[in-house]
C-alpha cells in the first residue's frame, strides 16, 4: 500500500457519507468521493467550496467566499497550480505524492551510474510527476497528454518548478500514436509512467475501455522500454479493477522482474482513517 502522508500544504481533514473534507493550503473544499461509503460525525458547514455532482453527470461549484481562480500548493521542493475544475478535479491528485517519491528515488538512484535517464509520462495530466522525474535529474522528461489545455497546465508547473532549464518536451498526442511511432523510431525509455483513463475515445471516435484495451496498451508500452530500464509505474482510477488483476497482468509481461502492486492513499485526520484511491503497479529490476 502507498500512503501519502508526507503533506504540508494538503489535508484530508473529514470523510463521510460519500464525501471528503480538503485542505489545499489555506483553502477548504467538500468534494464527493465514491469510495466513502461510511457516515459523517456531524454536518460539515466549515468550507470554501462545495462541489455539486449532477445526477446527469459532471457538476459544479457553489463558493462560500470568494476564492482565487487559481493558487499553488508545495510537495517538499515541487510547487504546483491548484485550480477547480468543473470536473471536480483540482490539478493534482495528492495521493500520488508516494508515487512521486518512488520515482524521484529511482531517478536518483539511476543517475548515480548512467550518463542519461530518458522518462516517458503517458496520460500526464498537469504533470506532477513529470516535474518530480525532472527535478530528480532525468536527462530527459517526454510528457504526452491528449489535452492542448491540459499541457499548458503542466507548463505552468514546470515554470512554478523552476525546470525551464531541463530537457522537458511537452507532446498533444494519441498516446498509442505516439507510442508506435517511438517504436518506429527505436527510440526507447528508462523509466515510464502511465495512468490510462478508465474510458475514452481516440482521435478517430475509436472507444478505449480499461478492462478490454490495457492489456494491448501494455504490450506497446514494453516494447519501447530500454533493455537497461529503471522501472514501469502504473496507475489506474478504474472502477472494479483490483490492484491483484494488475498484478497477475505485470507478472505475466514480466516474468523475471520485480513486481509491486497496491492501493494508493490518504490519511484521514479526523479518524485516522485510510482513504483508498486507486491502485498502482511497479516493475523494477530489484
Amino acid at each position: 500500500m502507498n500512503i501519502s502522508n508526507k503533506w504540508k500544504d494538503y489535508e484530508c481533514l473529514k470523510t463521510g457519507n460519500g464525501e471528503k473534507l480538503e485542505r489545499w493550503g489555506n483553502i477548504i473544499l467538500n468534494r464527493p468521493d465514491p469510495q466513502i461509503i461510511w457516515s459523517k460525525k456531524e454536518k460539515w458547514t466549515n468550507y470554501d467550496g462545495y462541489y455539486h455532482r449532477s445526477s446527469e453527470g459532471g457538476g459544479y461549484w457553489e463558493f462560500q467566499k470568494t476564492i482565487p481562480e487559481y493558487w499553488t500548493i508545495n510537495y517538499k521542493d515541487l510547487t504546483f497550480k491548484v485550480s477547480p475544475t468543473n470536473f471536480k478535479h483540482t490539478g493534482v491528485f495528492p495521493e500520488q505524492a508516494a508515487n512521486w517519491d518512488f520515482i524521484q528515488d529511482k531517478v536518483k538512484n539511476y543517475m548515480q551510474n548512467h550518463q542519461e535517464m530518458r522518462i516517458l509520462n503517458l496520460f500526464a495530466y498537469t504533470g506532477c510527476a513529470t516535474m518530480a522525474a525532472s527535478q530528480a535529474g532525468a536527462t530527459e522528461v517526454v510528457h504526452v497528454d491528449a489535452s492542448k489545455g491540459i499541457n499548458e497546465w503542466a507548463k505552468e508547473n514546470m515554470k512554478l518548478c523552476h525546470l525551464e532549464d531541463r530537457t522537458i518536451r511537452f507532446i498533444t498526442d494519441d498516446v498509442i500514436k505516439f507510442i508506435e511511432r517511438e517504436k518506429r523510431r527505436g527510440r526507447t525509455y528508462h523509466g515510464i509512467i502511465m495512468d490510462p483513463p478508465s474510458y475514452g475515445r481516440g482521435p478517430n471516435k475509436e472507444v478505449w475501455k480499461f478492462e478490454n484495451d490495457f492489456s494491448s496498451l501494455l504490450t506497446k508500452v514494453k516494447d519501447i522500454l530500454d533493455d537497461d530500464f529503471a522501472f514501469l509505474l502504473i496507475s489506474s482510477y478504474t472502477t472494479g479493477i483490483s490492484h491483484i488483476s494488475l498484478s497477475n497482468i505485470l507478472k505475466l509481461e514480466f516474468p523475471n522482474y520485480q513486481i509491486e502492486t497496491g492501493e494508493n492513499t490518504l490519511p484521514v485526520t479526523e479518524n485516522n482513517l485510510i482513504l483508498p484511491c486507486g491502485i498502482y503497479g511497479k516493475v523494477t529490476k530489484n
